[in-house]
């Protein structure tokens, strides 16, 4: 007896039907979904752990970048037509509107941070092309598992040429805001 099978096909969206789908209350307000690369995907519920390190970044920056920057934490960020991930943490260049009449895209980005514990291979494999192929200038990726700090620079095609990885002891100064230095320990 021959079976048959179905070809299977992947329904593929873009920006404008993401939004017209939240328009619409398709998902559960409680949903935590982004769109990367035209695919909808179901992100990890956030632990305690995660909440708080980005809580910690929140604080932290929110002295040192005041007037130089514009905070966003889990916001979204519109990656041209196929992406609209909502990054832990951004820094973006000053709007007067405060990004209220648009969300903001990569040429807005003076630094992504993601924190990772369970999403950790996703954001060093996906996340980490994404961006890289974006052109964010400088994506650091918390690894809590590890207790680091990864910093990514110099975007070229879906990677970047540049990795650091930072501890406890250790500080970064900020690529895109060279008066801005962190110390990981405040952070981590």
């Amino acid at each position: 007896m021959a079976t048959a099978t179905a070809g299977v096909r992947k329904h593929l969206t873009d920006i404008n039907e993401w939004q017209r789908l939240g328009e619409a209350n398709i998902f559960p307000p409680e949903s935590r979904l982004e769109l990367i690369n035209g695919e909808i995907l179901e992100m990890a519920p956030i632990g305690c752990n995660h909440a708080g390190h980005v809580k910690r970044l929140n604080n932290r920056l929110s002295a040192l970048a005041f007037g130089k920057a514009i905070l966003s934490v889990q916001d979204p960020l519109q990656l041209g037509d196929l992406s609209e991930p909502e990054p832990d943490f951004m820094l973006l260049k000053p709007s007067d509107d405060f990004y209220s009449s648009r969300h903001p895209t990569a040429d807005d980005v003076l630094l992504l941070i993601e924190v990772a514990d369970s999403s950790l291979s996703f954001d060093q494999n996906q996340k980490l092309r994404l961006y890289a192929s974006h052109n964010i200038p400088e994506y650091w990726l918390m690894n809590l598992n590890d207790s680091c700090v990864e910093v990514y620079r110099q975007p070229h095609g879906d990677c970047y040429g540049e990795k650091t990885t930072l501890r406890i002891g250790d500080s970064v100064t900020l690529s895109q805001i060279n008066q801005l230095t962190i110390n990981i320990a405040d952070i981590l």
